[in-house]
């Protein structure tokens, strides 16, 4: 997994609240295993329009958000069915971190697991950072995990909070896999002790 240490970049806001899963990625897409490929499919129904071209409307087709890396949303962002497809066609169309008030809880852990860091905010820092997102092109956003602080395009710096553990996981690249890499050492050891005994 990419590890997430400092992140600058411009941040797409999205006031609606309750973005679902199957908005970020509709069902239709959830055909393939692989992780990449999805960013095409990311928020499709409000991306393309019927006959398959984009809609200017949407904050993802404008201009100056073409290359967010941030996405700054409303209430509940993630809510909906468990897939996780939804983190994967995120970070596959270039979002490293999405910033709300509350996340569905399954989401919230699936973006830990995948590269994604999930801030949660107060309201009125979301409201500062809503204003900040509106920016267009100027709406650039640092984001930095070890100090867990986002600082805005006027250089206004907020606090977040994150559980240390999910943070250290983050910080290394460490999902579920790297962290039993790390007991390599130790689980040779153990494999090699339960053969010595199967042939005692």
């Amino acid at each position: 997994m990419q590890a997430f240490t400092t992140l600058t970049g411009v941040a797409a806001p999205m006031p609606t609240v309750n973005i679902d899963t199957d908005q970020i990625i509709p069902k239709n897409y959830l055909k393939t295993i692989k992780r990449t490929g999805l960013g095409k499919g990311l928020f499709a129904e409000k991306r393309y329009n019927d006959d398959g071209s984009e809609n200017p409307d949407f904050v993802l087709n404008k201009p100056a958000y073409r290359k967010a890396e941030v996405i700054v949303a409303g209430d509940n962002f993630g809510c909906g069915s468990s897939r996780e497809h939804a983190p994967w066609a995120l970070l596959d169309f270039g979002i490293r971190c999405v910033i709300s008030t509350s996340f569905a809880d399954i989401f919230y852990n699936n973006c830990f697991k995948n590269g994604v860091l999930p801030i949660k905010v107060s309201p009125e820092d979301l409201e500062k950072l809503m204003d900040d997102a509106d920016r267009g092109a100027n709406a650039t956003l640092t984001i930095d995990l070890e100090s867990q602080t986002i600082k805005g395009p006027d250089g206004g710096t907020l606090h977040f909070e994150i559980d240390p553990f999910r943070k250290h996981c983050l910080l290394n690249g460490l999902d579920d896999i790297g962290l039993t890499l790390e007991k390599n050492t130790a689980i040779q050891d153990y494999e090699a002790k339960l053969a010595q005994r199967e042939w005692a």
